[in-house]
């Protein structure tokens, strides 16, 4: 369903001759000078290891096991309390990894600059459930400069950056938030967004559907006073459609992830650069020659296909769909069904935003050595559940990795424990993001900005206009320039010189 934009909302908007040396040198003077070189970067890396260099590793997990942030007194340098991260002291890397994210987030900065001054939000209390890490804190810190308060959480129990949620807390945010988070954490942090004493929402930016889905069924008093959601993952629009059909959905809601700035750039290029990256860090695997099975041919599909195409696997596809299952044929992919390959593959990633795509069954015929991850954003499209049995043994290999030994010696290896797992063992590219976050700060501004009866209670598409004009932020990047029509030009194809340039329908 479309919506026309008000045009206030887009306003805010020498190696040889050392060598020779070396080689002159007496057996003994040699071992002497190299013991010393060895002394000398023992003690260099000593006095250097207080200094300013963070990594994230299994090792801070183990560090403090046992020991829940939840357990912990925290507070930030100026007397903040209200928030819950895994280490506050961390905040100062955290803040480092924001600043270098700002510098790629173009569109998204550009959107904070020309906004600033009319406070678009002002007044707006939103209620966060996205992944947190550098790219979204930018987002965070941009709602906020534009007059919204905030309530963080993440979608995700794997993919938050620790350093940032630590950042974004001791700026004086509200952030409940931790790399590998309980299932009941998980819960919680999320009811802490939304039970605030002191702080009644009125808007919600979720990533998933858990804010919106916790909010209608354990606050339903307080979801009537909330004038919008915006929604950016397949799995969250779906519930939201779900309870739009029945009737259960009680304030307007904007679908965030089938715009085409979502669609077409981050849901394709973010996936063609992260899944290799995820698979190297997590396996160390060479991709080359390697058979591939990729459930589902949508934009991540197909981004996933085109990288691992490019490194040289095999790859083959699962596909419901007769127009995807055919551009993955004129694409140059075969079209199978699971049960065609599955004893054969060495790769098996799941990206349909499904449930049980990816069954006991069909785990139990793979051969040993498999690797399985998910790049849909539900953790429920590999039946990961069903591995935890008396006669299967996990092994965790590092960090987001585990081996699931069965009786007969067959080890399979899951990764992210069949969470997302570009966001859970990779880094994201920000100007991509940046995209995104774009959109969905624009979403906000119009549905908070919206006079009461302009939308009802039901799920709308972002207008054509919205999109070009999140498009038009990111093109000084490349250093761009659009072609302006003429006014013959226009009349003849029946357009506004400013666009929108293609119908709500146009499919890119």
């Amino acid at each position: 369903m479309g919506f026309q934009v008000r045009e206030s909302v887009l306003q805010f908007a020498g190696f040889k001759d050392r060598q020779k040396r070396r080689m002159s040198l007496p057996i003994g003077r040699f071992s002497e000078r190299l013991q010393a070189s060895v002394r000398s970067r023992r003690n260099s890396s000593t006095s250097q290891s207080s200094t300013s260099s963070y990594t994230e590793s299994s090792s801070d997990d183990e560090n403090d096991a046992g020991v829940s942030p939840r357990e912990k007194k925290q507070q930030s340098s100026k007397g903040f309390t209200d928030f819950c991260v895994k280490n506050i002291s961390q905040s100062s890397f955290g803040r480092r990894e924001i600043e270098v994210a700002e510098k790629e987030m173009s569109g998204l900065m550009a959107l904070r600059s020309r906004a600033t001054d009319d406070k678009p939000l002002k007044g707006a209390k939103i209620i966060g459930c996205t992944h947190i890490n550098a790219q979204s804190a930018v987002l965070i810190e941009t709602l906020t400069t534009l007059g919204a308060t905030v309530r963080w959480s993440a979608c995700n129990i794997y993919s938050t950056q620790n350093t940032v949620a630590a950042a974004l807390a001791e700026n004086g945010l509200p952030v409940f938030a931790w790399k590998g988070e309980s299932e009941q954490d998980f819960w919680w942090c999320i009811d802490q967004c939304v039970s605030s004493e002191s702080w009644q929402p009125n808007m919600i930016l979720d990533d998933g559907g858990d804010a919106t889905h916790l909010l209608l069924k354990r606050y339903p008093a307080a979801s009537n006073l909330i004038k919008g959601i915006v929604e950016e993952s397949v799995t969250g629009v779906h519930r939201l459609y779900q309870l739009s059909k029945n009737g259960k959905l009680t304030v307007p809601a904007m679908n965030v992830n089938d715009s085409v700035t979502k669609t077409k750039f981050d849901n394709l290029y973010c996936p063609r650069e992260t899944i290799v990256d995820a698979l190297k860090r997590t396996t160390d695997v060479m991709l080359g020659g390697k058979q591939v099975l990729i459930c589902g041919y949508g934009e991540v599909g197909k981004g996933c296909c085109a990288a691992l195409k490019g490194v040289g696997a095999i790859v083959y596809v699962t596909e419901i769909d007769p127009i995807c299952a055919l551009q993955c044929c004129m694409d140059g992919f075969k079209v199978v069904t699971i049960n065609d390959v599955i004893r054969q593959v060495d790769l098996v990633i799941s990206a349909t935003g499904n449930k049980d795509v990816i069954t006991r069954e069909h785990m139990d015929r793979m051969k040993s050595g498999t690797i399985l991850c998910n790049m849909g954003h539900s953790n429920t499209e590999i039946d990961v559940q069903s591995l935890r049995t008396p006669d299967l043994t996990w092994e965790k290999v590092r960090s987001q990795v585990d081996q699931i030994v069965w009786p007969d010696g067959k080890r399979i290896t899951l990764l992210a424990e069949g969470r997302l797992v570009n966001l859970s063992c990779s880094s994201i590219p920000s100007f991509v993001v940046s995209i995104t976050t774009t959109t969905q700060a624009l979403a906000l501004i119009e549905l908070y900005n919206a006079p009461v009866g302009r939308y009802k209670s039901d799920v709308y598409l972002l207008p054509k206009k919205m999109d070009e004009y999140v498009a038009s932020l990111h093109l000084p990047t490349f250093d761009a320039h659009l072609t302006e029509l003429t006014d013959e030009q226009a009349k003849y194809m029946g357009l506004q010189k400013t666009g929108p340039f293609k119908p709500q329908y146009y499919r890119y």
